[in-house]
């Protein structure tokens, strides 16, 4: 389980401090998908850096299992598995040899690490890149392999950064499976995207954040009835003001 409380973020600019994050909190519950939806620019992936440790908050606290991520920093990097939304891989090395690398990063035998790496690469649909060098590898393949990667410790709480970005239809449908084979594992996903389509078949629940707030907090059918509105992405436009928006760019 994971519960953010009242996080802020800034940043320094030419034009004075830019306020990324702005009292942002939710929960996300073992068992249940979480969408993180917001338009470029709403604060998603600032949220995510500092739950996963690379940024700190300005004010707030996050807490992953129940620890406190400023207290313990390396017992919470255990318990997740992180898609940034950076999808690095080493290129001189092969997919195995990628995740190998983090397994043993982790502490994990070689025993287990070699075991992991061959159920995710049946459940991925890996085995035709597994032991070729990345370098030149597909979106797809490289999104695969940095997901391997960062389950290869088996993670109870997962968070991904716009994991479809990219992505043919084939693997999307692929990846969707995935996620919710994880969530019916028990386990608790976290994931950002400002795609609908997604949102709507995956989310047991979805936080919009627009301008570094969160606006709102439900289930897909909760923000329905919220609204007043029968389409999600009614309901998420609506939601995030953005017809405000358009309409003041217009005036401008």
């Amino acid at each position: 389980m994971i519960r953010l409380h009242d996080l802020h973020k800034s940043f320094k600019a030419k034009t004075g401090p830019v306020h990324a994050v702005k009292g942002v909190g939710f929960e996300a519950r073992d068992g249940e998908i979480v969408g993180l939806l917001g338009p470029n620019g709403a604060g998603k992936t600032t949220t995510l850096r500092m739950l996963y440790t690379l940024m700190s908050p300005d004010r707030g606290r996050i807490e992953v299992d129940g620890i406190d991520v400023a207290k313990d920093p390396t017992a919470v990097r255990q318990r997740l598995g992180v898609l940034p939304d950076a999808r690095g891989v080493y290129k001189r090395l092969t997919a195995r040899e990628n995740i190998e690398y983090f397994g043993r990063l982790h502490g994990i035998d070689e025993a287990t690490i070699a075991a992991r790496i061959a159920q995710m690469a049946r459940t991925l649909v890996m085995e035709d890149f597994l032991d070729r060098r990345t370098e030149g590898f597909s979106q797809g393949q490289r999104t695969k392999t940095a997901i391997a990667r960062a389950l290869v410790h088996d993670p109870r709480n997962v968070i991904l950064d716009e994991p479809t970005n990219g992505l043919d239809v084939m693997t999307t449908r692929g990846l969707r499976g995935f996620l919710r084979g994880l969530r019916d594992e028990g386990r608790c996903v976290i994931f950002s995207s400002h795609i609908m389509q997604e949102v709507a078949a995956l989310c047991d629940r979805i936080v919009v954040i627009a301008h570094g707030e969160v606006r709102a907090v439900g289930t897909p059918d909760e923000l329905r009835e919220q609204t007043g509105l029968p389409d999600l992405e009614d309901v998420f436009v609506r939601l995030a003001d953005l017809e405000g928006e358009a309409a003041m760019g217009a005036r401008a």
